[in-house]
């Protein structure tokens, strides 16, 4: 791997959950818990790697289209999620950001979230954004709604991802076989470079995310230079 292009931000679109419990004749839900699984094992592995930032998008401003049940089911895993890793989060010195609409979430879930934040506020050293109830439109919205806006940089400053020491991301994968961004971190992404995988996310392994940044780490980045 090449040092000098590693990345320190990674953005995934975490994509093809349904489509996979669909192959496998499984029910929807079986195809979140499997992709939830498949995420930690990378998020685990992209610490190992050094790599400072990692953004997931969990949930757009756009799923609150599908079916209750799944709405449901998705929120109350988030719920059980923290529950369950915040501790690790804390040993390892994990900040957590939250992307995206609080409130529209519900109370039990936003409050989970914000202790997250609350907690893990004061570590610098790695930085795990969920991007839930998130939408790059949306997102830009919010942020000229926040003050007056003149430059680039005042924009950047009122972003959902102000407070990580890199902001942009270097590379966003998106797993699924779609080759789209869909609205993800759009005024973030300007110089990002694009992974597409065809696997859907549950068989997205820890070793296709090191392919995945292999591939990056080989690729010339000019910023329009």
């Amino acid at each position: 791997m090449n040092n000098s292009t590693f990345p320190n931000h990674i953005a995934i679109i975490p994509d093809g959950n349904r489509r996979w419990a669909k192959g496998k004749g499984l029910p929807t839900l079986a195809g979140h818990r499997s992709g939830f699984d498949a995420l930690v094992k990378i998020a685990r592995k992209s610490r190992d790697l050094g790599i400072r930032v990692m953004t997931i998008w969990a949930f757009s401003t756009e799923n609150w289209k599908r079916s209750k049940e799944e709405i449901s089911y998705l929120m109350d895993l988030y719920s059980k999620m923290i529950d369950k890793y915040l501790k690790e989060a804390m040993d390892e010195k994990i900040r957590i950001v939250h992307l995206g609409r609080k409130d529209r979430i519900n109370e039990k879930l936003r409050d989970k979230i914000s202790n997250a934040e609350e907690k893990t506020k004061g570590f610098d050293k790695y930085y795990l954004c969920i991007a839930l109830d998130y939408g790059g439109r949306n997102e830009i919205i919010r942020a000229i709604k926040k003050k007056p806006i003149e430059t680039e940089d005042d924009l950047t400053a009122a972003l959902d991802t102000s407070p990580l020491p890199y902001p942009d991301p270097d590379l966003i994968i998106r797993t699924g076989g779609e080759k789209r961004l869909s609205g993800y971190l759009l005024w973030q992404c300007q110089y990002a470079e694009l992974e597409f995988v065809e696997k859907h996310l549950p068989d997205y392994t820890p070793n296709d995310f090191v392919k995945s940044i292999n591939d990056y780490s080989e690729r010339s980045r000019r910023f329009g230079k």
